[in-house]
């Protein structure tokens, strides 16, 4: 059963993101500006971070070697998540995230040269298939424009490394330190850049502070904080080699399906290919699994 342990983890991860990515949009929509959901979304991390150290009875580690893997991984996420709300200010979002959504490269690369991981046929599969719907996924129609500025195109492959790379050493974090300790340095890194969100926060500008603005953006971003703890837990009974691309695959998929019935979007034929090739690495990869 622990050997399914991944799985399970993999997945609450998926719907959680999932869900999170198709509500994210609404507060910043409603006048609520996203360097501020940045500062909610940090806020969020506290009590999940605090719930599971209470259940490891408090058994933070504090040595050198996991306050460094521990602020390594929650910098470069809460960091991507920074220079990520300064791309999409300044360039196009459709195609900033189809850039982004491949950063399981970078952690696969890693994790077949340092960690010497390897899969099966199937896994290898749906690796290669998950990699390939993810920007079919977050495919906008009419991306004809390239006169957009170099600056965004710089951002964007920042994120994309910080995220690649914060999850590579995710998993080499589970080897030697709790998921548990894990998660509250990933919790403390997003509070300590929160002074920089709110430098980034144009108050100049009309906020909205009604119940639709900060509060709606607490319950949203409270699912990105439990996927990023179920990631954490992923990583810690399964390769990363399979978690990274199972999840950026199924998370897109669960955010293109709750569009299509919530907000009545009708995809384009790329976007359904990328479903489609999404649904079958996500099936390969737990396949693979059982071995």
């Amino acid at each position: 059963m622990k050997s399914k342990l991944w799985l399970v983890y993999a997945l609450a991860t998926t719907i959680f993101w999932g869900v999170w990515g198709a509500l994210i949009g609404l507060p910043t929509e409603n006048g609520f500006p996203e360097t501020l959901v940045y500062c909610v979304w940090a806020i969020t991390m506290i009590p999940p971070a605090f719930i599971v150290l209470n259940l490891a009875k408090w058994k933070l580690e504090y040595d050198r070697k996991s306050i460094i893997y521990g602020l390594i991984i929650g910098l470069f996420g809460a960091g991507g998540q920074l220079i990520l709300f300064h791309a999409v200010k300044i360039g196009p979002p459709h195609l900033i995230f189809p850039i982004i959504s491949l950063s399981p490269v970078i952690t696969i690369v890693l994790s077949l040269l340092l960690l010497k991981e390897r899969t099966g046929k199937l896994g290898a599969i749906g690796i290669v298939l998950a990699l390939v719907s993810l920007p079919l996924l977050n495919y906008s129609a009419g991306v004809g424009n390239t006169t957009q500025n170099i600056v965004w195109f710089l951002l964007a492959l920042l994120v994309l490394i910080a995220w690649g790379v914060q999850a590579y050493f995710m998993k080499l974090a589970n080897e030697t330190m709790s998921g548990e300790s894990i998660f509250f340095y990933m919790m403390l890194s997003g509070l300590v850049l929160i002074p920089i969100a709110i430098f980034m926060t144009d108050f100049s500008a009309e906020i909205n502070w009604g119940i639709d603005g900060p509060w709606l953006a607490a319950g949203i971003q409270i699912l990105n904080s439990l996927g990023a703890l179920s990631l954490v837990f992923a990583f810690r009974y399964g390769k990363a080699i399979v978690v990274s691309p199972l999840t950026n695959a199924g998370a897109p998929l669960i955010t293109s399906v709750l569009a299509m019935i919530l907000l009545g979007v009708i995809p384009n034929s790329t976007v359904i290919s990328g479903i489609g090739l999404a649904v079958i690495a996500a099936l390969l990869l737990a396949i693979d699994s059982e071995e």
